[in-house]
């Protein structure tokens, strides 16, 4: 599935990574805990999380997350998002709750990993 189809079912904005929305995810998951993110193979899944702190991009960056998306309309600090920018990880924002944005990627066909979050 494409990020910009992601971005279509959470009617989500792009806070950076405009140019990326042509790239493919394969599944996708969500947490609040990132060491459950590191210890699940993530590898080109989009993350949905409420925690909006520079936390969340190293996870990312290490777990090789393909796009992060801050749900509750939760807002990435500026330290976040220059990470997020240096690393070129393409962060979303939805107003969607955690629960409801992950339903909503279930049911366009995205499916979660084979692990937990």
């Amino acid at each position: 599935m494409k990020l910009s189809a992601v971005k279509d079912a959470l009617n989500a904005g792009v806070l950076y990574g405009e140019e990326q929305l042509n790239k493919t995810v394969r599944s996708a998951g969500g947490a609040d805990l990132m060491n459950a993110v590191l210890a699940t193979g993530s590898k080109g899944a989009v993350l949905l999380t409420g925690l909006n702190t520079v936390d969340v991009i190293l996870t990312a960056n290490k777990a090789n997350i393909a796009a992060v998306v801050f749900v509750r309309g939760k807002m990435p600090t500026a330290e976040a998002l220059e990470l997020a920018q240096q690393f070129q990880i393409p962060l979303l924002r939805t107003s969607l709750s955690l629960f409801v944005a992950c339903g909503r990627l279930y049911m366009v066909g995205l499916r979660g990993l084979d692990g937990s979050w």
